[in-house]
């Protein structure tokens, strides 16, 4: 066992060197160049198909990596090391339920959906919602890893924001979403290769992977399933097991920057084997995590903090790690500063390319259903532009914000859950109606930042101190590693009362709470007003579960419910076709639409869901 001793502390911190910015340099350039050379092999093809959904050519591996990164950003590779909960959820709702409706719809923004199930009004409503989340979250993604480098380096803060900010918004408005894609590609393969490093040379360090593991065990560092149904405690088995897989379902399911990306498959069964491919993905990830939270928790208990890295935030805990043990190899400190840039242009490269894509076909195509395919194709492109400019700016506004991965999932949780809410109502419920979708959606809105923001000023106006935990020689809660296999939140602490106690709703429970209050206030709203009596919808934008289970009651009770059985099988007739169709809809906006669907077969699905539940936290 290596000597408890602070000697690796009392010298100087390492320093980068000019190997390590070298590192830094080569993926910025690559990153660049990948761009290009989409943007120079795609020249002469200047249409908004090929820019924005890659004219559906990708394949099923290059589509899951670009899935797994666009939300595996810098603010997990942060601060999933430290608290990180990695969950792996049933795939099965989104790739045999979400994939086939959109797919088949052939549209290009998941919010043409709304419109084709609903009314313009509900598209618009959904359209602006996603665009204020993605516009905040892209900020944060953006400042995470420059804030972590300028803390360890002293690397200027902002020069290394502008450097991300500028070198994405050029590859992503030069080379569209197949840049965007393949740049993703190597970006994960650049992330993984930097955790690596990491758990090979800190185990070596430490003694190897066995005794970082009885280490670990012997500390209590390994618990079993925590079964408390209390909503308010942050992690137990039903917190993670269901409001989690709610907020995984509201990036998987319906986020537009994934759903694009099944969009540009070759194929409807490539996209499905895509989403599949995500989960063994999720599980590599989540055991290097693992492994590099336990190695941390070792390293500190043989080689103790001093008193002033105590005091450093989590957010910057990993990056202060890698330099104590990375920091005399060169090289090896640039590749997991590599790690986090590529964490931060995964993400905000695709939510340049979703914005670009839901403002033209769901804010300015409608109005001008006359603009051509190549000045559609140029707004597109500065429309990426414009929105790299405002991740930018939003830069500067994350940097007054508190934790980073909790004002991240936070956000996720408060706007991405009235979203999933919505669409799920249109999907399983064919008794909805627009005034139902708008409203529920409004009422799912303010319940989810009523709660929200009452968390965070919450969390302003008192502090709770943590006690450190016995024998581990580590001086504040944010320096301790955790690793389970389920769930594990090993202190307890006093817990408020009143309204407080409901403004401590465990984050994870804001996609599951928002949503669900979205579907229930959509649907009480929808029977008031009549429901979709004389106004069916479509049958091919209806995943028909209750029909199913109302077609086991009595004729007579089924013929008083507002909602009807619908097959996704029944052919939905028009009786003209129109010769300019877009997206299947008509590209002219008036009073009076055509809907043409593409005629294929039925959805698949399969309702023996199981979800497969682990978790490391710091």
């Amino acid at each position: 066992m290596p000597p408890l001793s602070t000697a690796n502390h009392a010298k100087p911190p390492p320093e980068f060197t000019l190997v390590d910015y070298g590192v830094c340099i080569l993926l910025l350039v690559l990153s660049l160049a990948i761009g290009l050379y989409y943007a120079r092999r795609g020249r002469g093809q200047n249409t908004v198909r090929q820019f924005l959904l890659a004219n559906r050519s990708m394949g099923s591996l290059p589509v899951a990596l670009s899935l797994l990164a666009t939300f595996q950003s810098a603010v997990a590779v942060l601060e999933s090391l430290g608290r990180s909960t990695v969950l792996a959820p049933s795939l099965l709702v989104p790739a045999h339920i979400f994939i086939p409706i959109f797919y088949r719809l052939n549209i290009s923004s998941a919010y043409e959906y709304l419109e084709l199930r609903f009314t313009k009004t509900v598209r618009l409503c959904g359209t602006l919602t996603f665009i204020f989340q993605m516009v905040i979250y892209m900020g944060v993604v953006l400042y995470a890893p420059a804030l972590a480098l300028n803390a360890v380096t002293g690397f200027d803060l902002w020069g290394s924001v502008l450097a991300l900010g500028i070198v994405c918004t050029i590859y992503t408005s030069l080379g569209g979403l197949k840049a965007v894609i393949w740049t993703d590609v190597f970006q994960t393969v650049v992330m993984f290769l930097g955790q690596i490093a990491i758990v090979i040379v800190g185990a070596a360090k430490v003694g190897g992977l066995g005794r970082v593991w009885d280490v670990a065990s012997q500390h209590g560092r390994i618990s079993g399933i925590d079964l408390n149904p209390d909503p308010f405690v942050r992690h137990t088995f039903w917190t993670l097991a269901i409001g989690g897989i709610f907020m995984m379902l509201s990036l998987y399911g319906v986020n537009q920057a994934q759903v694009q990306r099944y969009l540009s498959s070759h194929t409807e069964r490539a996209a499905i084997l895509s989403c599949y491919a995500v989960f063994p993905c999720q599980q590599v990830t989540l055991c290097i995590g693992s492994l590099i939270g336990l190695v941390m928790f070792v390293y500190y208990l043989d080689y103790p903090l001093s008193p002033e890295q105590a005091q450093i935030s989590s957010d910057q805990m990993v990056l202060h790690f890698v330099m104590d043990i990375l920091g005399g190899l060169p090289g090896l400190p640039g590749l997991f500063v590599a790690c986090l840039f590529s964490g931060s242009l995964s993400t905000i490269s695709s939510a340049f390319n979703s914005l670009a894509t839901v403002t033209i076909e769901d804010l300015i195509r409608p109005h001008f259903p006359e603009i051509s395919e190549e000045r559609a194709t140029l707004i597109s492109k500065g429309l990426a532009v414009a929105y790299g400019l405002i991740c930018l700016g939003m830069a500067y506004v994350s940097s007054l914000m508190g934790p980073v991965l909790q004002a991240a999932i936070s956000i996720f949780g408060m706007i991405g859950g009235p979203l999933l809410g919505l669409f799920c109502l249109g999907i399983f419920f064919p008794c909805a109606n627009s005034t139902g979708a708008v409203l529920g959606l409004l009422a799912g809105l303010i319940m989810a930042f009523w709660i929200g923001i009452g968390n965070m000023v919450s969390n302003m106006t008192s502090k709770i101190v943590v006690p450190p935990p016995n024998g581990t020689g580590l001086p504040s809660y944010r320096n301790m590693t955790i690793v389970t296999v389920t769930t594990l939140m090993p202190f307890t602490v006093s817990q408020p009362t009143g309204i407080q106690r409901f403004y401590n709703l465990s984050y994870l429970w804001y996609s599951a709470h928002s949503s669900t209050t979205v579907i229930i206030m959509g649907l009480l709203v929808s029977l008031l007003t009549g429901g979709t009596r004389g106004q069916p919808p479509n049958p091919r934008t209806i995943y028909p579960v209750l029909p199913r289970l109302f077609a086991l009651l009595p004729i007579s009770c089924r013929n008083r419910l507002p909602c009807q059985g619908y097959n996704q099988d029944l052919s939905y007739e028009t009786d003209t076709v129109p010769e300019k169709m877009r997206n299947g809809m008509l590209t002219s906006y008036g009073e009076e639409e055509v809907v043409v669907m593409p005629e294929q077969g039925h959805i698949q699905g399969d309702h023996g869901h199981t979800f497969i539940l682990q978790e490391t936290s710091l």
